[in-house]
């Protein structure tokens, strides 16, 4: 990794150890939040065996690997942030769970050290992490070697196009409107509890490229195409009936083009050959 590339890291990690102190408070109190995950676990749960070998990565405080943990699989949860660390080792600890999960601190450009770990079932990253790193080539590429024959991949991320963020420009909000679009090579900058560092923004078609054909595609799926992003808070609340038209149509054109790759994430799963 380039020195840009340790800066940015570094950024990113003191960043989101901030903000673990406030994070599940968010989490819990957002109606958007809990659609999205149970989309992202109804999603994962359609390809993956009933037990098995998780690694997650950017696994924040734990409400992923807690869930699988509770229903049976084994996690190795990793993530940069110290501080994410902190919150998920003293969930686990609560729960009793400390024999079916694992926690470590490792970037996303050193998971080769983790092959003695595996071979896992499913490489697992949630809600954006990836988009932090700008060589996600590099990520991607060291799947082959922690991932067992038949293995899992489910990635949640940002795409390049945003119908809602889109919209912003009619309220006067350009910087949000266009920043994916603008993004290009060099990434976005972004400022999260007084840090600044960059995100990256990738199409399916890159990840798909990436990975290789040594994978077996098995679904794509937008989120937060029609149901508007989390950031917009309270609009369930405001909104019922829109809110529920939303997430019945979104639910029904998920997988459809160009519906599958134009929302604020979008969810993609593959299979080891």
């Amino acid at each position: 990794m380039n020195i840009a590339g340790e800066w940015n890291e570094q950024q990113v990690a003191a960043a989101f150890s901030k903000q673990a102190r406030s994070f599940d408070d968010y989490d819990a109190g957002n109606t958007i939040i809990h659609y999205k995950r149970n989309r992202v676990r109804e999603h994962v749960l359609r390809y993956l065996p009933a037990e098995g070998w998780v690694l997650e990565l950017n696994a924040g405080t734990g409400t992923d690997a807690v869930w699988f943990a509770e229903r049976g699989y084994r996690v190795h949860a990793t993530d940069i942030a110290e501080g994410m660390q902190e919150r998920l080792k003293e969930k686990v600890r609560i729960r009793g769970l400390g024999d079916k999960v694992t926690t470590e601190l490792c970037s996303f450009t050193a998971l080769t050290r983790l092959r003695e770990r595996g071979p896992f079932d499913l490489i697992y990253s949630n809600f954006a992490g990836l988009n932090c790193t700008g060589e996600l080539d590099r990520v991607l590429g060291s799947f082959s070697s922690l991932l067992k024959p038949g293995g899992q991949v489910s990635l949640v991320i940002l795409p390049g196009f945003c119908l809602w963020e889109l919209l912003m420009v009619f309220r006067g909000k350009f910087r949000t409107a266009f920043r994916r679009v603008i993004s290009g090579r060099r990434g976005t900058r972004s400022h999260v509890e007084g840090h600044y560092f960059r995100c990256w923004y990738y199409s399916p078609a890159y990840v798909i490229r990436n990975l290789g054909p040594q994978y077996e595609l098995l679904s794509v799926e937008g989120l937060c195409t029609l149901v508007p992003p989390s950031y917009m808070e309270g609009f369930a609340e405001k909104h019922p009936m829109a809110y529920r038209v939303l997430r019945v149509l979104e639910n029904k054109w998920k997988g459809r083009w160009p519906w599958k790759a134009m929302g604020d994430y979008y969810i993609i799963s593959f299979r080891k050959k």
